[in-house]
């Protein structure tokens, strides 16, 4: 009887979190549960340019230049879940920790679609060919 239970609880709520995915970001309700559900959606619209930018990227890439890639962009992964835990564990177990641990993957990923794609069109030895943090006002000194 208590598998059932726990059964039927589970079910319960795996289908209210499916719905809570389910539905679309409406940035007029300023709810924070509204403000979640469109950090998420921000999130996964950056991971999938992210995606593109690497798919991409590896078919311009010969085998050698994939594999050093594809090596970077796990060990990038693992700094961006690390770097988004530390920086968010604050609000941990808060109402707003699930918005603010999107906000910060959406950020680093929008960095570093920037990264994979600053030399798309580069030529290699183009020395004129834009940084990937020139246009955030990096001063070098």
């Amino acid at each position: 009887m208590r598998r059932l239970l726990l059964s039927a609880c589970l079910v319960v709520l795996a289908a209210g979190s499916a719905a809570q995915a389910q539905e679309e970001c409406d940035r007029s309700d300023d709810s924070q549960s509204m403000m979640t559900i469109c950090a998420g959606a921000d999130y996964e619209a950056a991971d999938a340019k992210l995606n593109a930018a690497y798919k991409d990227l590896v078919g311009r890439n010969d085998d050698k230049s994939n594999k050093l890639l594809q090596t970077a962009q796990r060990a990038w992964i693992t700094f961006r879940d690390a770097e988004c835990a530390y920086t968010t564990a604050d609000s941990e177990g808060g109402s707003i920790h699930p918005m603010e641990v999107s906000q910060c993957l959406t950020e680093l990923t929008d960095q570093r679609i920037k990264q994979l794609t600053s030399g798309a069109n580069c030529q290699e030895g183009d020395v004129n060919c834009d940084s990937p943090n020139e246009d955030e006002g990096d001063d070098p000194q």
